[in-house]
């Protein structure tokens, strides 16, 4: 099986002292809706101009603190007026170079982005950036899998929470939604929905309370920065999330730098990838009213790795 090539933009919590981001509202609809990259799709990426030049492809990332330029972007755009700040990897903590970006624009949304990590493309898959959290607070991602679209916009804007048969609360940490009501093969565990993770990824207090899982083969990783981590793949049986769950899925385990930045070394903690909520026909993450919102495929009854709704 294989791994995004940095894992799980997992993680990329990236610690940016000051870094902001300002939005200017478009002048009639608050709602983006943009055609994913069907080449790309496992990483989410969408098209974003920045000062009026591209579309460039970036991958929307929930589990990432800031948004990310690649390297060769950013000398491509000649935005060379660079700082530095703390990157959080998946297995590393660097100083890296950021740089301000001016007129970074999704769909109608124009950002103004204070400080932007620069890294490597090959660390980040291949896209040309990465849009994090700073550019997604107060919003609604909705992660459509049917349809093949990401919308950005206030919940309003996306029918509120009409058809959406799992309503799951969540707290804010740093920026992320953090769902603390989920049991994994019985366990209470923190859930971090990343939209950058290709798999799922584990801590190691999970993998203590879980011992009895089948391991399948260790495997290696690269993080944004480039620095590699290994780590065992075990097959888990049962991710409760509300009324449903996800079962008989691989988790990859490793001791990584984002669970100690957001204070979960010590209590299990999952961060939940791709290949599980593409399960899912929509999966939308609301920062404002932090809430995590999963709507069933029409054949759950069906699909072996869903359990039964109940009551």
């Amino acid at each position: 099986m294989s791994w995004h090539p940095i894992a799980a933009a997992a993680a990329l919590a990236i610690s940016l002292t000051g870094a902001a981001a300002q939005t200017t509202p478009p002048d009639n609809s608050d709602t983006e809706v943009l055609q994913i990259d069907r080449e790309r799709y496992d990483r989410m990426t969408v098209p974003v101009t920045i000062q009026g030049q591209g579309p460039f492809a970036f991958m929307i990332d929930t589990g990432a603190q800031a948004t990310v330029l690649s390297r060769a972007l950013a000398d491509q755009l000649q935005l060379f007026d660079r700082g530095s700040a703390t990157l959080v990897g998946m297995a590393s903590i660097r100083r890296v170079e950021t740089t301000p970006i001016d007129d970074f624009t999704l769909g109608r949304r124009s950002f103004y982005i204070r400080q932007a990590p620069v890294v490597e493309r090959e660390h980040i898959g291949g896209a040309d950036g990465i849009l994090g959290l700073d550019s997604l607070q107060d919003q609604r991602v909705l992660l459509d899998f049917q349809k093949r679209e990401i919308s950005v916009a206030d919940a309003a804007e996306l029918g509120g929470n009409r058809g959406y048969e799992i309503v799951v609360k969540a707290r804010e940490l740093l920026g992320q939604l953090i769902i603390t009501s989920a049991r994994l093969d019985r366990v209470q565990v923190a859930v971090i929905v990343d939209t950058g993770a290709q798999g799922s990824v584990g801590n190691m207090a999970l993998l203590d309370r879980l011992r009895r899982n089948r391991q399948l083969v260790d495997v290696e990783m690269t993080d944004v920065n480039g620095v590699t981590l290994g780590g065992a793949v075990r097959v888990v049986r049962e991710l409760e999330l509300g009324r449903a769950s996800v079962q008989n899925f691989p988790v990859l385990f490793a001791d990584s730098q984002p669970f100690r930045t957001l204070g979960l070394d010590d209590k299990p903690a999952l961060i939940l990838g791709m290949s599980e909520l593409k399960l899912f026909r929509r999966v939308a993450i609301d920062f404002k009213t932090r809430r995590v919102l999963f709507d069933l495929p029409a054949n759950v009854a069906l699909q072996n790795r869903f359990g039964p709704m109940g009551t």
